[in-house]
């Protein structure tokens, strides 16, 4: 058995009927020319050969007696694998925004607790001819950097699916289902006395790293009549309330080579160039309905805490806040805020990464912080708390090498994440293979379909003014829609950038665009070729 850590279990302690905390991905996929296969066949004989790869698939939850501590991982020998991988067909025409409202209404269902966290979709009926695959894990096993470790185990580097060894049988099989309850308490108090040692051996540091980070903080201090690093609790917005379980959920995919290029040339990273569309597409959208604060709107970010050689599948992340400034007029000022912001929030973490993430030893947790998630939903405490952010924005790093899912060539990699009481939309940007693929979802009640497609084309328009920031000027495929899917904004996948900044303006058309105009550069180095063989 594995005892999850504090932060793994609290995903399952906040989880309530209108929060579901699982996170997936929404793949679309080519099939091989001439294809007259069952596909939905192939990928579920695909995953039962290779599921024991990929431990997540294999387990499942056994509480303590009591709930006096944590909840622990066992091994389940008896998955039925019909249950998690599942066949769906689009009606008809088989839009993109079909399917984005169809995975809307996916990610809004809790998965089985009785049963491995984890559920898979082949969709088929797009209108293009492509094949959509979805996939959910719950979050208390699996983080966005874990989660492509799966997409490593489960996914090949060619359209030939690679063979893998057959699994070993274990020892003391179907165990998992014989626990007593002398044998969990016996685990809790082991595990509880493993908490306390780490945390009494991890005193020294922590005084480093607490001091260490007390110094960065005092250097982060500006001069007077600049803006300061240093951020309050944010203003209210129509984003910081309680939310339900209904989602809308839409897609957009930009180069990823472009977009580092344009981050580069005035002054900032690809997590700024997000963060600053993030922050224009919000100003436009608050300001027409009249609901933009006069303060600056802060995002929620996640950092990964994990190693670069650190493949478990848990999660390893901390939070920071960054400045939005959405309150500042002009776009150079704003870009210089923002990515001032990030950069002072993740010198912190650095410095503080070896104490956080550490599991605190907490008897009865369990039943406490479920108790005080139902209690913050129900009670509309999200509305009437001062918000300590207004969005969340990720930025997970994805697989860069071309992947395929039983022989079909994988085209678009977008995230579908998790919103929450308080934070009822979520932005989250996964790097795929030369694209950078956003997925925005968000609770339905407060960010409608309608307004989420708004929402994306604001983001777009933003992009527009980042382009035209003092400097050399961009290539039109950085500001440009994406390719990689049909759009919805009037113009067609090929158009040029003007068409782009039209679109904010536009509703978006239901015709199919072009396929990819270039798929992303297959690697060249053959060490990053073996790396991901090995890793697989």
């Amino acid at each position: 058995m594995d005892h999850l850590s504090n932060l793994d279990a609290s995903f399952l302690h906040f989880e309530t009927p209108e929060t579901p905390m699982h996170v997936g991905s929404l793949i679309l996929l080519e099939l091989p020319e001439g294809y007259k296969g069952d596909y939905y066949e192939d990928v579920k004989a695909m995953i039962g050969n290779r599921m024991h790869l990929a431990t997540v698939l294999t387990r499942k939850l056994a509480q303590m007696p009591f709930e006096l501590a944590e909840p622990v991982w066992i091994d389940d020998d008896d998955i039925d694998l019909d249950y998690h991988v599942r066949s769906l067909t689009l009606r008809r025409p088989g839009t993109m925004q079909q399917l984005e409202q169809l995975i809307a209404r996916l990610h809004s269902t809790l998965l089985d607790r009785s049963r491995p966290l984890w559920e898979m979709y082949v969709i088929e009926g797009l209108e293009d001819g492509r094949v959509a695959f979805y996939s959910k894990a719950h979050h208390s096993g699996v983080d966005g950097k874990a989660g492509t470790e799966i997409a490593k185990v489960l996914y090949d580097i060619s359209p030939k699916m690679r063979e893998v060894p057959a699994p070993r049988r274990r020892a003391g099989g179907g165990k998992g289902y014989q626990l007593g309850v002398a044998e969990l308490l016996q685990a809790a108090v082991s595990n509880t006395a493993q908490q306390y040692r780490k945390l009494a051996e991890l005193l020294p540091t922590a005084a480093r790293a607490f001091t260490t980070a007390g110094n960065v903080l005092a250097s982060q201090r500006t001069a007077q009549g600049e803006r300061p690093l240093t951020l309050g609790l944010a203003p209210k917005t129509i984003f910081n309330d309680s939310i339900t379980n209904q989602r809308s959920f839409t897609t957009m995919s930009l180069p990823f080579d472009e977009m580092k290029a344009l981050g580069k040339r005035v002054g900032g990273t690809v997590n700024t160039i997000v963060m600053a569309m993030a922050s224009g597409g919000l100003n436009r959208f608050l300001k027409q309905r009249d609901l933009l604060p006069k303060e600056a709107l802060i995002a929620a970010v996640p950092v990964s805490l994990r190693s670069a050689d650190d493949d478990s599948m848990n999660n390893q992340v901390s939070m920071v806040r960054v400045d939005l400034a959405t309150d500042l007029a002009d776009p150079v000022e704003r870009f210089k805020a923002i990515h001032a912001s990030s950069e002072a929030g993740k010198a912190v973490v650095r410095e503080l990464k070896p104490v956080l993430g550490v599991d605190m030893p907490m008897t009865g947790s369990p039943w406490l912080m479920t108790s005080l998630a139902s209690l913050y939903g129900r009670s509309n405490l999200a509305k009437r708390l001062p918000p300590m952010a207004n969005v969340l924005i990720s930025n997970v790093p994805g697989p860069q090498v071309q992947l395929y899912v039983a022989g079909a060539k994988m085209v678009s990699f977008y995230p579908v994440s998790i919103p929450y009481h308080g934070s009822a939309l979520n932005i989250t940007v996964q790097s795929y293979a030369g694209s950078l693929d956003f997925g925005l979802t968000a609770c339905r009640r407060i960010l409608s379909q309608e307004e989420s497609y708004e929402l994306i084309e604001h983001m777009r328009a933003a992009l527009q003014d980042i382009a035209r920031l003092p400097g050399q000027e961009i290539t039109a495929a950085a500001a440009a829609p994406s390719q990689d899917k049909p759009a919805k904004a009037g113009a067609t996948a090929d158009a040029a950038p003007a068409a782009a900044k039209k679109a904010a303006r536009k509703p978006r058309a239901a015709t199919p665009a072009k396929k990819a105009a270039a798929t992303a550069r297959k690697p060249a180095v053959k060490k990053q070729r073996e790396a991901t063989e090995q890793a697989s």
